[in-house]
């Protein structure tokens, strides 16, 4: 059992919680509770280190024997120790530290006849959680990201994605506005979802593509705009004049596939 909180392997964890910069620098990140865990290493990704309390490992006995099975290292801790760790109001007992996934091969070639979203500058951790569940639940083919894009691997949006992180095939790209202007001059649909001189996305007939996402406060840049194939945007009633960012794309999404 570790109950010191100098311990190496607990100050490593904390600061993978904590620091995008380590989760980087160290390219692993954690993931707590039991359903997450379980996720990851049903999707195929074994834990690199499980951490649990003795509470847990009682509690949830058949859990902790899948992934205890597959870790590359397992260490029982103290509840003090895992109150240190954890980054959630009710700590079921089951701290796991994954490898960052290399999913760049999954969106190598991407598919003409699929269905992806872009997402530029997405900031809030949450939102980006959400919509990797919602692209999972709608099955879209994959999801490319701006590298100015809050931390997939955070905490918070490895746990708003449900396990979602796991199984979306993703990519991060850092030249972000030459990647969609390759995909245009490849012959693939983009669609830039915006309020201003749009058309109306449930008049827009698709046939795979990809749907671009702004940042939650304003938006699509123009650069990114001035190089989609066509402009989208949501109609909305009333005196609204926007949607959180996880809902307006959950809607585009859902127009794409359906």
């Amino acid at each position: 059992m570790i109950t010191s909180k100098d311990n190496e392997i607990i100050k490593n964890a904390a600061k993978l919680v904590k620091s995008s910069k380590h989760r980087k620098t160290a390219m692993q990140f954690t993931a707590e509770g039991v359903r997450i865990c379980c996720d990851g290493v049903r999707s195929g990704y074994n834990p690199y280190l499980f951490l649990y309390t003795a509470s847990a490992r009682e509690k949830y006995s058949d859990a902790y024997d899948e992934i205890k099975s597959v870790s590359e290292s397992a260490y029982e801790v103290s509840e003090t120790i895992f109150e240190r760790l954890s980054d959630t109001k009710s700590p079921q007992g089951f701290f796991c530290v994954f490898n960052i996934l290399d999913k760049k091969k999954n969106l190598y070639r991407i598919n003409k006849q699929g269905t992806y979203a872009g997402l530029e500058n997405i900031q809030d951790p949450s939102n980006l959680g959400t919509i990797l569940r919602t692209a999972e639940a709608l099955g879209i083919d994959g999801v490319i990201m701006s590298g100015n894009c809050c931390d997939v691997y955070s905490p918070k949006v490895v746990r708003g994605s449900m396990g979602a992180v796991f199984r979306v095939p993703l990519v991060i790209r850092e030249d972000f506005c030459d990647c969609i202007k390759g995909l245009v001059n490849d012959g693939i649909s983009v669609y830039g979802s915006t309020p201003r001189d749009a058309e109306d996305i449930t008049k827009v007939q698709f046939s795979g593509g990809v749907m671009l996402i702004g940042n939650e406060g304003n938006g699509l840049t123009e650069e990114i705009l001035s190089t989609c194939t066509m402009r989208v945007k949501i109609p909305m009633k009333g005196r609204a004049e926007s949607l959180n960012a996880a809902m307006a794309a959950g809607l585009l999404m859902w127009e794409m596939l359906r």
